[in-house]
């Protein structure tokens, strides 16, 4: 057995054990992405368009699975509440226990007197059409507001209830993160709450998810093709060539 052969196969078996290397890597990558994704999001369908232009009706959303107590200015929050209705609702939470709400100064609505910029509101609308006047949030409680606000049946239509249309933190489910269908990705950041007290949420883990997804796919196709693509390559090595004519 010639030099060059023996070198040959000892680099084939070195790359045939990368090759189930990189599979069994993308394999784990892959898998594991999605039950880490199935244990920490909730898909929602959202069923009205009191969120738009941010969430239309009936988009698909990916929520983080949070606790009420986690819960900040500006999310986008999925939560149930027996006096709003049956099922889960999805609004922006825009005040915190202690908070003061008012509409509006210069057509914005206002938090313990700051005004907030709300860029995720439809063109030309402004917050006047919140109907809101002034009103405290009670302690351990949120505020919530629908994008829409002219069509949004949120805490400005239940000012008139004995918490001042607020929902108990522990109503939450989730922090909706993504649009997930149609695709329209991450969520704007609330900028406008940034500066305020506590701030804003983090993202969840969900672009660490799907980067583990992608990179275990191309692991799993990359590695299973090595062994076509190096069979054909042999092949092409060893085919005789023609004799050469006269």
């Amino acid at each position: 057995m010639s030099t060059t052969r023996r070198t040959a196969e000892g680099h084939g078996k070195v790359g045939s054990a990368l090759s189930g290397i990189a599979v069994a890597l993308g394999c784990v990558l892959f898998l594991g992405g999605f039950v880490w994704g199935a244990f920490v999001y909730q898909p929602y369908t959202v069923p009205t368009d009191s969120m738009t232009p941010t969430i239309g009706a009936g988009d698909r959303v990916l929520a983080q699975r949070i606790d009420g107590s986690e819960v900040k200015r500006g999310d986008v929050v999925v939560f149930q509440e027996a006096t709003w209705g049956d099922m889960p609702m999805v609004k922006r939470v825009v005040g915190i226990g202690g908070d003061k709400i008012a509409c509006c100064t210069d057509g914005k609505l206002t938090v313990n007197g700051e005004k907030v910029e709300e860029p995720y509101l439809p063109a030309d609308t402004n917050a006047s059409l919140t109907g809101i006047k002034s009103t405290t949030v009670p302690k351990g409680r949120l505020f919530l507001l629908g994008d829409e606000r002219s069509g949004s049946l949120d805490s400005s239509v239940h000012l008139g209830d004995s918490e001042n249309g607020s929902v108990e933190r522990g109503a939450v489910q989730a922090r909706v993160d993504a649009v997930a269908w149609p695709m329209d990705g991450m969520l704007a950041k609330p900028t406008g709450f940034e500066g305020m007290p506590g701030g804003i949420s983090t993202p969840g883990p969900l672009k660490l998810m799907l980067t583990a997804v992608v990179a275990g796919a191309v692991l799993v196709l990359g590695g299973a093709a090595y062994g076509p693509l190096t069979k054909r390559s042999r092949r092409s090595r060893t085919k005789a060539p023609e004799p050469a004519r006269a």
